[in-house]
C-alpha cells in the first residue's frame, strides 16, 4: 500500500462518522435512543465481518467507511443515553469511564496488533476482523435495555417515562428534574439558533482541537517517533489511559474546567518546544510526547461529558452527533494529513501546525467552557442556553 492508501484506509472510518453521527443523532432524537443503540451495533457487526473478505484497497476503504457510519451513530446516541440515566453527583465519573474504556481499547488494540505479528505476521484480514467478535458480544448485551425516560418525557409519553424512571433513576430529585424536560420536537436548525449557538461552537471546536493532534500522533506514533530514533506507540497509549484514570477519579470533585482549560495551554507549549527545538535530544522529545499523551487524554475525557450536559434533551442526540462529526473532521485530517505532512515538510512543521490548532481550542475553552459539576441536566442546559 502507498502512503496515500494507508492514510485513506486509516481515516475511512473517521470520515464515515461524518455521515453516521449527525444522522444517528437526528434519528435518536426523533425515534428514541434504544432503537438506534441496537441498529448501530448491528450495522457494525455486519460491516466488521466483511473485513474478513477484503479483496482490494477500494473494498477495504468502503467497508471501513461503513463501520464509521455505525460508530458515528454510536457517538450520538450512547453518551446522551448514558447522561440521561446518570445521577448528577456521579455523572462526570460514569461518563468519563467510557473514555477510559476507549483509550484502554486503543492501547489493547495497538498491543494486540503488535503481538499478532510476532514471530510471523498473522493474515491482516484476521487482525482487523477480530473487532467482529467484540461487536457481537456488545450487540447481545444490549438486548433488553430500557428507553431513556427523559426522551420519553420530552415526547409526551409521561406514563412510560415515569415507569422507567421509578425503576432506574437513583432518586426523587432525578425524577423531578426529568419532569422539567420540555415537551417539544427538537430540530437540527436549533443548534444554530441564538439560544444554542454558543454551546454548539464550544463543544464542536473543543472536541475538534482535542482529537486532531491525538489521532495524528497516536495512529502513526511509531513512524513519527522513529524520526527521532524512538519507538513508543504502546507507551503513549498507556500514559493516555493513566491520564483518563486520574480525570475520572477527580472530575466530580474538582470540576470540569480544571481538566478542560489548563491541559490545552500546556499541550500547546509542548508542541511549540518540539517544533522549534529541531535538534532536541531523543529523551526530551519522548518525554514531551508522553506529557502530551497524558494531558490530551485528560482533556479528552471531557469530550464524553460536555455534549451530554450542555445540550437539552430535545437536541441532545443531534447536538452530540454534530459535534462528533466536526471532531471526526479533525481526526480524519490528522490521520490522513500527518504522514503526508511529515514526508513533505518534516516533523517540526507538523508540530507547529498542531500547536496552532491546540491554541485555538484552548482560547475557545478559556472563554466558553462551563462548570457543570454537580448540576442536574436541566440546570446545565439552561445555564448555557443564552
Amino acid at each position: 500500500m502507498s502512503t496515500l492508501d494507508m492514510g485513506l484506509a486509516a481515516s475511512a472510518a473517521l470520515f464515515g462518522i461524518l455521515i453516521g453521527s449527525p444522522l444517528g443523532g437526528w434519528a435518536g432524537d426523533k425515534f428514541g435512543r434504544k432503537p438506534l443503540f441496537m441498529i448501530d451495533m448491528g450495522l457494525f457487526v455486519v460491516a466488521s465481518a466483511m473485513q474478513f473478505f477484503i479483496t482490494s484497497v477500494e473494498m477495504l476503504i468502503a467497508v471501513r467507511l461503513l463501520m464509521g457510519v455505525a460508530i458515528g451513530a454510536e457517538y450520538s446516541v450512547g453518551w446522551p443515553l448514558m447522561s440521561e440515566f446518570a445521577p448528577a453527583r456521579l455523572r462526570g465519573r460514569l461518563m468519563g469511564v467510557t473514555i477510559l474504556a476507549w483509550y484502554g481499547g486503543f492501547m489493547m488494540g495497538y498491543t494486540a496488533g503488535y503481538v499478532l505479528n510476532l514471530p510471523e505476521p498473522m493474515p491482516w484480514r484476521v487482525i482487523i476482523g477480530t473487532s467482529t467478535l467484540i461487536a457481537v458480544v456488545l450487540f447481545v448485551a444490549r438486548l433488553g435495555l430500557p428507553e431513556s425516560p427523559r426522551w420519553l418525557w420530552s415526547k409526551g409519553r409521561k406514563d412510560e417515562a415515569r415507569a422507567v424512571a421509578h425503576k432506574y433513576l437513583e432518586s426523587a430529585e432525578d425524577m423531578a428534574d426529568m419532569e422539567k424536560t420540555e415537551v417539544r420536537q427538537g430540530r437540527f436548525a436549533d443548534l444554530f439558533s441564538p439560544q444554542y449557538l454558543r454551546m454548539t461552537i464550544f463543544v464542536s471546536w473543543f472536541w475538534f482541537c482535542n482529537v486532531l493532534p491525538y489521532f495524528a500522533i497516536a495512529t502513526f506514533a511509531d513512524s513519527v517517533l522513529a524520526k527521532y530514533g524512538l519507538a513508543g506507540g504502546v507507551g503513549l497509549s498507556m500514559v493516555a489511559v493513566a491520564g483518563v484514570a486520574v480525570t475520572v477519579a477527580l472530575i466530580d470533585k474538582a470540576g470540569r474546567r480544571l481538566f478542560t482549560v489548563p491541559p490545552q495551554w500546556i499541550t500547546m507549549v509542548v508542541f511549540l518546544v518540539i517544533g522549534l527545538w529541531s535538534d532536541a535530544p531523543s529523551a526530551v522529545v519522548l518525554g514531551l510526547f508522553l506529557v502530551f499523551s497524558f494531558l490530551n487524554a485528560m482533556n479528552g475525557t471531557l469530550t464524553s461529558i460536555y455534549p451530554g450536559e450542555v445540550f437539552p434533551t430535545e437536541v441532545r442526540g443531534v447536538g452530540t452527533g454534530f459535534a462528533a462529526a466536526v471532531s471526526r473532521v479533525g481526526a480524519g485530517m490528522g490521520t490522513f494529513l500527518l504522514p503526508i505532512g511529515v514526508e513533505q515538510f518534516g516533523v517540526s512543521a507538523a508540530m507547529l501546525v498542531a500547536a496552532v490548532v491546540v491554541f485555538s481550542g484552548a482560547l475557545v475553552s478559556q472563554l466558553w467552557a462551563p462548570e457543570t459539576k454537580g448540576k442536574s441536566l436541566s440546570e446545565t442546559a439552561a445555564g448555557y442556553s443564552h
